[in-house]
């Protein structure tokens, strides 16, 4: 297993990919795939199936992981 300098809660910035120049706050690190998911960033619509809490379904908004090479620590000042 790979060790990461990036960690959960750090904050980063996206070098590369649709998303490239935000800022965003690590909410996991997946390091089986090499990925981390990003507050904020590569978002996708996601459907939702009816069921008793949610009887209409519908769509909700959710980060989708990243490469880890697309991203690097934000410089703190």
């Amino acid at each position: 297993m790979t060790k990461f300098k990036i960690k959960k809660g750090d904050m980063i910035k996206v070098i590369a990919g649709d998303d490239k120049g935000k800022t965003g706050k690590v909410i996991a690190v997946l390091p089986k795939t090499s990925q981390v998911i990003v507050e904020g960033c590569k978002i996708a619509k996601k459907t939702l199936k009816p069921t008793e809490n949610e009887p209409k379904g519908g769509f909700i908004s959710k980060e989708m992981p990243m490469s880890i090479s697309n991203v690097k620590k934000a410089e703190e000042k």
